[in-house]
């Protein structure tokens, strides 16, 4: 199943209806919203969910006054009108709490995605995502690129756009710049390639 690119577009509350069908069918897929158009994101393999949890780790040793929350639902893009979810989120103990489904980003200080391998992953992870992150305002991106072997760090965003994008081979370290403040050791990374 692909995207729905150029197919009519579904207001906010339908799309929430469908994917909350698509999650209780547990059809392998994930669904997002973002410009309008209803994407599809392929349920993780199992490296993608082992750098997940990786990072998790390694958040908390780095940081551990913030918590990296797995797979959390948003809303994003300046309006608040597309839904995504990122595969991970760093943010403050409790800040979600009382959030319904899908939450109000303003606490992320951080989000996360993990490169898949399916025909979308450009188009939804290097393009649609940057944009929806930085249009919301969340102050950093990071992006774990396993097609290229690399990590990239999209910051400071500027009236929609990320000013900053900062690309790391795998094996170097990453600055990760304020509000995350830390320098992520990504050795580790390179023996999940493929």
């Amino acid at each position: 199943m692909t995207a729905m690119v150029g197919q009519p577009r579904v207001s906010v509350e339908e799309f929430e209806r469908l994917a909350l069908l698509a999650e209780r069918d547990e059809l392998g897929v994930r669904l997002e919203y973002i410009n309008g158009h209803v994407g599809v994101k392929p349920v993780p393999d199992g490296v993608h969910n082992e750098i997940v949890a990786w990072l998790q780790r390694h958040f908390m040793l780095l940081l551990p006054r913030l918590w990296l929350y797995s797979s959390n639902e948003l809303k994003v893009e300046a309006y608040r009108t597309g839904r995504a979810v990122p595969d991970a989120t760093l943010a403050r103990p409790g800040s979600f709490l009382g959030e319904p489904v899908w939450k109000n980003p303003e606490a992320v200080l951080l989000a996360v995605e993990v490169t898949s391998f399916d025909s979308d992953t450009h188009r939804r992870d290097r393009v649609e995502k940057p944009a929806a992150y930085a249009e919301t305002g969340i102050p950093v991106y990071l992006l774990v690129d396993r097609e290229n072997h690399q990590c990239v760090v999209y910051s400071a965003p500027i009236d929609g756009v990320y000013s900053s994008s900062v690309a790391v081979p795998f094996g170097d370290p990453v600055e990760l710049p304020e509000p995350v403040g830390a320098v992520l050791d990504t050795e580790q990374l390179k023996q999940w390639v493929r």
